[in-house]
């Protein structure tokens, strides 16, 4: 499913702002890449390579 693969993005998190949503995660897309719930959406060949690329030190930022 789409959640196979998951990348907690740790949006909104200390301190938590309001209206600003409780998560953004990065997971797999659905087939013609329909719209998410305000996550980030790859195909699972992207998200795969983009998991080997990850590391302890990985900043995601979110801007918009």
């Amino acid at each position: 499913g789409l959640y196979d693969l998951v990348v907690d993005i740790a949006w909104n998190r200390g301190p938590i702002r309001r209206g600003r949503g409780s998560a953004i995660f990065l997971h797999l897309a659905k087939g013609g890449f329909g719209p998410t719930e305000g996550c980030i959406a790859l195909s699972r060949p992207a998200l795969r390579r983009l998991l080997t690329q990850l590391g302890p030190r990985t900043r995601i930022e979110i801007v918009g």
